[in-house]
């Protein structure tokens, strides 16, 4: 049973002016840290506002508030929005994730949106609203709790899942590392910088922008990275990085192998992967028709790219020959757990709020309703084979695995999912829990805002 109690104290009153507001963000936190609670404990939210210009205008504003929970649980309510804090309580009896949802909203619902109030008249301050507009604009906390997430537990992995790999690897044996090379100005003095397009099983190769030291060429050695992306729809772009490190060598490769501009593909080249990436109306990866056979199911080429990406990587001139990095976000993260889980010796794994993570219970009807971000793959049972928490139990202990950011309001990447995730890491790994944080916004610092837990 769940039981709400609202702190509502007087409005604080005042001369109230435009853009009170157009600053402020609502900090969340709870009774104890969020991941410790035990089935039946009562969980305490606590809701502030912050950053509020002036006083808060007496019946203009509300707190629109919903909680979920991993197994249908819901409630929802508004409240006028106050200078004194919003309390909410919530038990669930089993491990799992209660969600909390609050947005501020003017009489009519409707949620407020900031508006920028800085000067556009100089080149600072056109850089500052460009910023401005990137990020999220409503007032609003997203965030939750779990209880018992050490206890949580995948759905079983298909029983040939090694013997399935071990054929599809077979594939890539029979073709070999070929690359391509093409270089290109460097936005770092300090680096070469080359497209490049590397063989590969499955329908395409391998493609992206290899970016390696100048003085490789006199005798130094470094670590290899690969980069990877997130998911894109059918954009089917890559665009070079402004940035290249100078400490490090690195492949930075696209999801799908696509034809780079450096090797003649036109606006007519994208539009037919745009078209060749879809299957029975729906993106890339997502359609359950294609997804029911394993070798013909879109991330199966994903894969097979990464891995060939690494071999790749411990061909070329300069690797010290035993750092091999992997990093990626979102479905980057998941192409990292996949790096560092296929057998090619990955020595770190940075893998931020990480994608397709128990794929089962995210792909569930009940899950999608109560609180899907729209970015679940319907499940059949060939996703067992692609699934992030599957791969994360191949990941050799000697490789350093790092779940950069996992947010407690992240219903894209899903905290039950993510706490599963990293119960099948072996050893030698590190999540930072974020408090108040969706797929793409952290909130501002705050004391008690990131729970890291870290294991040797």
């Amino acid at each position: 049973m769940m039981k709400r109690i609202v702190s509502l104290v007087a409005l604080v009153c005042g001369v109230v002016f435009a853009g009170s507001l157009d600053n402020a963000w609502i900090k969340g936190v709870t009774d104890k840290s969020p991941l410790s609670y035990r089935p039946g404990e009562e969980m305490t939210f606590t809701l502030t506002a912050m950053g509020v210009e002036g006083s808060v205008p007496e019946g203009e504003y509300f707190l629109d508030w919903k909680r979920t929970d991993d197994f249908g649980g819901k409630e929802n309510g508004r409240i006028p929005l106050s200078a004194m804090p919003f309390t909410y309580k919530a038990k669930i009896d089993k491990p799992g994730f209660v969600r909390l949802e609050a947005y501020v909203v003017d009489k009519a619902g409707t949620r407020y949106r900031k508006v920028y109030t800085g000067d556009t008249t100089t080149p600072e301050g056109r850089r500052a609203m460009n910023e401005f507009e990137r990020r999220k604009r409503f007032v609003f906390f997203d965030g939750g709790a779990g209880v018992c997430p050490e206890q949580l537990a995948t759905h079983p992995e298909p029983a040939d899942f090694d013997a399935f790999w071990a054929k599809q690897y077979k594939r890539l044996d029979l073709v070999p590392i070929k690359a391509d090379r093409i270089e290109i100005k460097s936005p770092n003095a300090n680096c070469r910088f080359f497209a490049v397009r590397v063989d590969c099983a499955g329908l395409r190769p391998v493609t992206g922008y290899l970016s390696v030291p100048k003085d490789v060429y006199a005798g130094k050695t470094y670590p290899c990275r690969l980069s990877t992306h997130g998911y894109n729809g059918d954009a089917c772009r890559h665009v070079k990085s402004a940035y290249l490190r100078s400490g490090e060598i690195e492949f930075n490769i696209n999801a799908h192998g696509l034809k780079l501009e450096e090797f003649g593909a036109t606006d007519a080249d994208t539009k037919a992967l745009r078209w060749e990436t879809r299957s029975h109306g729906y993106s890339y990866a997502f359609d359950p028709k294609q997804n029911a056979d394993p070798e013909v199911a879109y991330f199966n080429g994903m894969v097979l790219r990464v891995k060939r990406a690494l071999q790749f990587l411990k061909t070329v001139e300069g690797w010290n020959g035993k750092d091999l990095i992997a990093s990626g976000g979102s479905q980057g993260g998941l192409q990292t757990i996949w790096a560092a889980g296929c057998g090619e010796g990955v020595t770190k794994a940075e893998s931020g709020i990480t994608w397709c993570c128990d794929m089962f219970m995210n792909g569930t009807r009940l899950k999608r309703e109560i609180s899907s971000d729209g970015w679940y793959i319907p499940w059949t049972d060939a996703m067992g084979y692609y699934d992030a928490a599957n791969f994360a139990r191949r990941i050799p202990s000697t490789c350093r695995t790092e779940i950069t950011r996992a947010g407690l309001g992240d219903y894209c990447c899903p905290p039950m999912g993510l706490a599963k995730l990293w119960n099948n890491i072996p050893g030698n790994k590190k999540i930072t829990w974020v408090q108040g944080s969706q797929h793409g916004y952290v909130p501002p610092s705050y004391e008690g805002r990131d729970l890291v837990i870290e294991c040797q």
